[in-house]
């Protein structure tokens, strides 16, 4: 072979293997945000030793990414999807409290003109989807195909009256997109079974990344493991409280289920260059023996147990195993970090930051306020709003509106055990004079359809 023959052969296949590399490196991730439903901090075995056992939740911070001070962005579910979805605050939203089936008893209405996460990754070229729990409307115009979800299969409603039955005070809302259907089996199985069918067919369109939406109902209250599981508990540890043991048998049925998806994203060869996140809407319900140790309260609360949520990320072509971070964020922060990653830009409107810097081993320094607000009915609230702020190791709060704030330090004192809004004045009025600004912006939006 002639030198000159053999260099134009050689610059020819370096070319091509600078463009293979150049087209996997800007190949476009996956992403597969799974969201659990009232699951406590306590009930993951990655943060502490407990009597729940975890390992396939525990696989996705192991092989990724764990983060141990993120927060739901309430305490409850609808405004803390409602955050997820736009990377606003609640209240600028139409959610600050819960949507319910009940007209009388509903406290949001999802403002239908805010862009969600889905719609912005459509504009993007991905395909979007829902599987599992919406809460965020029952009608038009605040059904999932109507806010930027090309396929929906699961729930309407905020909670099923049964596991088994699907139903919600006697009311049919499973869908296949705008299909009303009546699936028989438990509904974490079924959300995991037609997730493992929608990632097998996304393997075959390869060429178009996809956002799926996993929300699982589980372990939201009525808590009702299949037998087997609560066998499997009660075996191991017979002397368990039994509100106990259905709970932990009911978050350990889940966590198998959560390992299937799992299993199913790997067979298809899609796992490298899809970003897994695993996290939860609120802290877990007290009254049903859910764990938030080592925090204060639970769902509700606005004690760091209602709002201190699993958070755990893992992208095998990017992030190395056994990281951790102890950045101070809040759940919506996936929406940009979601966007940008996709070739998107964030809109400035936007309170979410993007975690991406994080994942590329550098600090966050951008300071921010994490506000928290609910609104809820009934004689324990009335109707009315309850809020809390968060700057730095500063926490300023109400747990009920007719209490007074109270002060935390969450530095000295992480269980919020010990209220210091006499002592620091000059404290308690800066982040009083921010919380009022944060109320005044949120009550521009209708919280009713009007």
């Amino acid at each position: 072979m002639k030198p000159r023959t053999f260099f134009l052969i050689l610059g020819s296949l370096l070319l091509t293997s600078l463009a293979s590399a150049e087209s996997t490196s800007a190949q476009r991730p996956n992403f597969l945000l799974i969201f659990a439903d009232d699951h406590g901090y306590g009930d993951v075995s990655a943060y502490q030793a407990t009597d729940v056992h975890t390992p396939h939740i525990d696989s996705i911070g192991k092989e990724g990414m764990l983060f141990t001070a993120m927060r739901a962005n309430c305490t409850v579910c609808s405004p803390s999807r409602a955050a997820l979805l736009t990377g606003r605050y609640a209240d600028r939203v139409g959610v600050p409290g819960v949507i319910r089936t009940q007209p009388e008893n509903s406290w949001g209405y999802f403002d239908p003109i805010v862009p969600t996460i889905a719609d912005e990754l459509k504009k993007t070229g991905y395909h979007t989807a829902i599987i599992g729990k919406w809460h965020l409307g029952l009608e038009s115009p605040n059904t999932p195909n109507e806010r930027g979800f090309d396929h929906f299969h699961g729930f309407l409603g905020d909670m099923m009256d049964s596991y088994t039955t699907h139903l919600r005070h006697g009311n049919n809302y499973m869908r296949l997109n705008e299909k009303t259907i009546d699936p028989p089996g438990h509904a974490t199985d079924l959300f995991t079974d037609w997730t493992s069918a929608y990632l097998r067919d996304r393997a075959k369109h390869r060429d178009q990344p996809f956002f799926l939406y996993l929300a699982y109902n589980a372990p939201h209250f009525p808590i009702e493991p299949p037998a087997e599981w609560l066998t499997k508990v009660t075996t191991r540890a017979p002397k368990m409280d039994k509100k106990r043991a259905a709970n932990v048998a009911f978050v350990e049925h889940l966590d198998d289920r959560i390992g299937q998806v799992l299993a199913t994203l790997k067979k298809t060869g899609m796992e490298q260059n899809t970003i897994v996140v695993f996290s939860a809407d609120n802290g877990g319900s007290l009254p049903h023996a859910q764990n938030n140790d080592p925090w204060r309260g639970g769902k509700q609360d606005h004690y760091d147990g209602g709002l201190r949520v699993p958070f755990m990320l893992r992208w095998p072509a990017q992030i190395k195993p056994g990281s951790r971070s102890d950045y101070q964020g809040l759940n919506f922060d996936l929406f940009p970090t979601f966007l940008q990653l996709a070739g998107g830009t964030p809109s400035p409107e936007l309170d979410a930051i993007s975690l991406v810097p994080l994942l590329q081993g550098k600090p966050i320094t951008t300071p921010r306020d994490l506000y928290f607000v609910r609104r809820e009915g009934g004689a324990a609230y009335g109707g009315k709003n309850y809020e809390a702020l968060i700057r730095g190791d500063w926490k300023l709060m109400q747990n009920d509106p007719f209490s007074p704030l109270e002060l935390y330090n969450l530095k000295t004192d992480p269980q919020e055990t010990t209220n210091v809004a006499a002592k620091v004045p000059k404290i308690f009025r800066e982040l009083s004079e921010s919380l009022r600004s944060h109320i005044q912006r949120g009550g521009t939006t209708p919280w009713q359809r009007h």
